[in-house]
């Protein structure tokens, strides 16, 4: 008998991947991968429930003689091991950022006279209807909560960038690449910044713009995506206040607060030591740290300290006491910060945090020392990069050009060519 060979990574089990079962078995036995958790997560599907359950879900469908654990996202291991005479999928990954994977499969499998098969994709209203549960529950509170902690545990390093807005949120979500060897790659998660927050609404970055305002802006993320949220808390204020923070980000859905070691005026950090800032002392901010530990109500939403020390220039020794009294005083996570274009200091720090804590979360965002990668920075013991206003500081020299030349020629046709359709834009908005 001929061996046919599918992949899923789906959490529920609708008319569409009936079909292609029913389409495979009429080609021979039928041997159902199911995507690993850390492959789904590269290939733009975070699940709901694991990879033990999601295999015997498969299981139980009828016409099934087999299932498999597939780990690599170009079928590499699965073919190695099963050499299909058919692969089956659905026609959706001929075209768009799946079509790389298609054409490797292509070559691995008729380098030995297999073939693939392409099943016309199920639109109906059942598929439609399930696909938007699925999406719904995804984005629920109480799943995306959770999804940093399991993201860290996961991946080498959880990619996050900044997000405004609903739409900066749809982007965030939405773009998927072909990077390295033809892989799929994506942001892993969402940043909502204070200062980019801030300069959407045309306010200064000094904890102008209330929480009750900022919480709006999540809100208006939340409704449209579906990935964590990592949230700029400034210093946090007052720690009676911030307690209040910490629960309301956690009903929200938020994963992660990030708060700095600084007292006073919010002054952004790029500024270091140009403007007068002060630091908080460790015990002061130790003891904010405990009031939002004790406040919060699930073991799923992470506090982490943002330390300053490497920006107001007090020293490498004042940084690294500094995280390890964080941690003792509940922190889940450490971020260390640098304005040199070098990221040297960033490194030495890592390493010689690493050599006492292997297991705490450490966050960096190079802005400044932009020429590192993601690879290098993991080697270094870095759980999560924040790309962190880099959406904001594309967006504002394009918008700034194209009203400057409006004004100049009197007219739209000259900026025309550098615009994305009104039609493409509306392709990222999901209809209901």
């Amino acid at each position: 008998m001929k061996t046919v060979y599918t992949c899923f990574c789906t959490d529920i089990i609708h008319e569409g991947h009936l079909n292609i079962i029913n389409e495979a078995k009429k080609l021979g036995s039928v041997t159902v991968g199911c995507l690993s958790d850390k492959t789904a997560i590269r290939y733009n599907r975070f699940c709901t429930v694991s990879e033990s359950e999601r295999m015997e879900l498969y299981r139980s469908i009828d016409g099934v003689d087999n299932v498999v654990l597939q780990n690599d996202m170009h079928y590499d291991d699965v073919i190695e091991s099963l050499h299909p005479d058919y692969v089956v999928h659905g026609d959706n990954w001929v075209t768009g950022p799946e079509s790389s994977i298609r054409a490797h499969v292509q070559k691995l499998v008729e380098a030995y006279g297999g073939q693939i098969i392409d099943i016309p994709y199920t639109v109906s209203e059942d598929v439609l209807k399930k696909d938007l549960q699925l999406k719904e529950k995804l984005s629920m509170p109480e799943y995306r909560r959770k999804r940093l902690r399991q993201l860290i545990n996961l991946t080498p390093v959880v990619k996050a960038m900044e997000a405004h807005s609903g739409l900066t949120g749809l982007i965030v979500e939405k773009t998927v690449v072909e990077g390295e060897n033809g892989k799929l790659d994506q942001f892993d998660a969402m940043w909502v910044s204070s200062l980019c927050d801030s300069t959407a609404k045309g306010k200064p970055d000094i904890e102008l713009v209330d929480m009750t305002s900022r919480f709006r802006t999540i809100e208006d993320i939340t409704e449209v995506t579906t990935k964590p949220i990592i949230f700029d808390g400034d210093t946090g204020g007052l720690a009676e206040h911030f307690v209040y923070t910490v629960r309301s980000l956690e009903r929200l859905g938020v994963s992660a607060v990030i708060i700095e070691d600084k007292t006073g005026l919010k002054k952004n950090s790029l500024f270091g030591t140009e403007v007068q800032q002060t630091q908080a002392s460790i015990e002061e901010f130790s003891e904010k740290i405990r009031a939002g530990k004790k406040a919060q109500l699930t073991d799923d939403f992470m506090i982490i300290a943002r330390i300053e020390s490497l920006i107001l220039e007090r020293g490498m020794e004042d940084a690294l006491t500094r995280a390890e009294a964080f941690v003792a005083a509940g922190a889940d996570g450490i971020m260390i910060h640098s304005r040199k274009k070098d990221p040297a200091e960033i490194l030495e720090f890592c390493d010689k945090f690493r050599s006492k804590d292997k297991k705490t979360p450490i966050v960096v965002v190079p802005s400044s020392f932009n020429t590192i990668t993601e690879a290098e920075l993991s080697a270094h013991g870095v759980n999560i990069v924040i790309y962190a206003n880099q959406l904001t500081r594309s967006a504002f020299p394009a918008m700034q050009k194209t009203a400057e030349d409006i004004l100049k020629y009197h007219r739209a046709k000259e900026v025309d060519d550098r615009l994305m359709s009104i039609k493409d834009i509306i392709t990222l908005i999901d209809e209901i």
